[in-house]
């Protein structure tokens, strides 16, 4: 799914308007019936609602969004109108005027703090006071007012299109104290980039969707970088198996992993590669880890290390058409030599993980020893060794994506929304996963489901793409079977057939 950034979504309102053609604020009426109809599906009319306004567009869609909640039998509401000193947009005078004369909704000005209301625990905060053309902090009545409402509790705070003083985009240079903390984000056509940063989830809370109808001509013809991955693109990149392949044809994947101590993490790895459908698997690990594996995954050919406890390389590639090296490898000296001998023979795609990417980080000029056609799957720490330090997420994408370009690799930063940045300059944002995920050995899951995919032919980028929203979904599973709380990698293993099954058999 394609996402824009805020001017590209002004030029799609325009372009609705003009070729639809509908009036804006018919528009407006329009996305107000999205935001009251999600309301009414969550909420009973015996709350009582507290809407806050701005004079701009986004208060427009909060008079409308008041005015639809009455006639449908929400009597419970009282409307306040932030006083700026600027006059009503156009569309929010025209929604006032009818709010005025079709209902009996008490409305009040805020011109100072004693004009704040009283907030209750048992309240709903519709939040409408600046939109998606914010472009500086709010000051002065309207952040005092910010940080009234943060301040009291409530039942839920509901934002329209996006929390007041967020910006779309970059908020390196914003006041984090002057944003609205929403409960839900009920966002138009669109998620806004910001949503799918760490640092901004205490602000966006849930983020929901809401279609409101904008030209699907322009949302097909204009290019952009952003990306969101759901169901009907995993299901599109779904390669099909035909009646009479045969094991060869599926590939055959090589993964290096496992040591001493620490070969739970190979057997993860290599569980999860077979589930995800290769034709063969050899994982190369120390002499050690032979019983573990034969006895704990039959399916796996192996490949043994001239070495007890670690890898120290000796690893002909030639057979391979895909490699991962990684989970479990430790980073003991010999490992650490092994690495840019690995590097500089390999000829096939290349998913570095774990172990792989902290010995990396540690490599003078690692960056000319990687190969063109590696996956890099760092978390937040890994990236960060790698890399360094960034201010925030936004200028950290920046960074990911120019490194992916430049260096014909992929980037899977790790995360709720894991970030994805690929050759083409593209960034995909996965909408898959929970928290029960954030444990020991779901990485080393996804690390075997890239590999098994690219062992198939997926490109770098899809077998990233494709991955990374299989693993989430069958830790969605997972977590349906057993909660969050209870979640282990293990589970993943188990659900990623089930995934498989749902995106085939939406496929046909």
């Amino acid at each position: 799914m394609k996402f824009f950034p805020v001017d590209k979504i002004r030029e799609a309102d325009a372009y609705t308007i003009a070729n639809e053609p509908i009036a804006s604020i018919d528009l407006m009426e329009r996305a107000a019936g999205q935001l009251a109809e999600w309301i009414v599906s969550k909420y009973t009319g015996k709350h009582r609602f507290l809407f806050f306004a701005g004079p701009g567009n986004n208060g427009g869609d909060a008079w409308a969004l008041a005015r639809l909640l009455w006639h449908k039998g929400y009597k419970h509401i009282s409307f306040f109108l932030l006083d700026t000193g600027r006059s009503l947009s156009s569309n929010s005078e025209i929604n006032r005027t009818r709010l005025e004369k079709e209902t009996d909704i008490p409305v009040h000005a805020i011109c100072n703090t004693k004009d704040f209301p009283e907030i209750e625990a048992s309240d709903i905060i519709i939040d409408g006071l600046f939109g998606s053309g914010l472009s500086r902090s709010p000051d002065d009545l309207a952040s005092e007012l910010i940080r009234y409402i943060n301040g009291k509790q409530k039942l839920s705070l509901i934002a329209i299109d996006v929390p007041s003083g967020l910006f779309c985009e970059d908020n390196s240079g914003n006041k984090k104290e002057i944003i609205i903390q929403a409960t839900y984000t009920l966002t138009f056509q669109f998620p806004k980039l910001s949503f799918f940063f760490a640092e901004n989830s205490n602000y966006v809370g849930e983020w929901v969707v809401l279609p409101i109808g904008l030209h699907p001509d322009f949302i097909a013809k204009e290019n952009t970088i952003y990306h969101y991955i759901v169901e009907s693109d995993a299901t599109g990149l779904l390669q099909p198996r035909k009646k009479f392949s045969h094991k060869g044809t599926y590939g055959h994947a090589l993964l290096i992993a496992g040591s001493y101590g620490m070969m739970g993490a190979a057997v993860l790895s290599a569980r999860a590669a077979l589930r995800s459908g290769p034709g063969l698997l050899t994982v190369h690990t120390p002499r050690r880890g032979v019983e573990i594996l034969q006895t704990t995954v039959p399916e796996a050919l192996l490949s043994i290390d001239e070495s007890d406890i670690l890898f120290t390389g000796n690893t002909l590639l030639e057979k391979y058409s895909s490699v991962a090296i990684g989970p479990g490898i430790n980073q003991k000296t010999n490992t650490r030599k092994a690495l840019p001998g690995l590097l500089k023979d390999i000829q096939v795609p290349l998913v570095i993980d774990a172990d792989g990417l902290n010995i990396l980080a540690s490599l003078e000029n690692w960056q000319e020893l990687l190969p063109e056609n590696t996956i890099l799957t760092p978390h937040p720490k890994e990236f960060e060794r790698l890399f360094g330090k960034f201010k925030d997420s936004f200028s950290r994408m920046q960074f990911q994506r120019t490194f992916s370009t430049d260096h014909k690799c992929v980037i899977v930063l790790k995360g709720a929304n894991t970030c994805i940045t690929v050759p083409s300059g593209e960034i995909w944002f996965n909408t898959t996963g929970n928290p029960g995920m954030a444990s020991g050995g779901s990485g080393d899951v996804l690390t075997g489901i890239i590999l098994g995919l690219l062992a198939q032919g997926y490109s770098i980028s899809n077998a990233a793409r494709f991955g990374v929203y299989i693993h989430g979904m069958a830790g969605d599973m997972s977590a349906e079977c057993c909660g969050q709380y209870s979640l282990i990698a293990s589970d993943i293993i188990d659900n990623i057939g089930y995934a498989f099954c749902v995106l085939e058999k939406n496929r046909k």
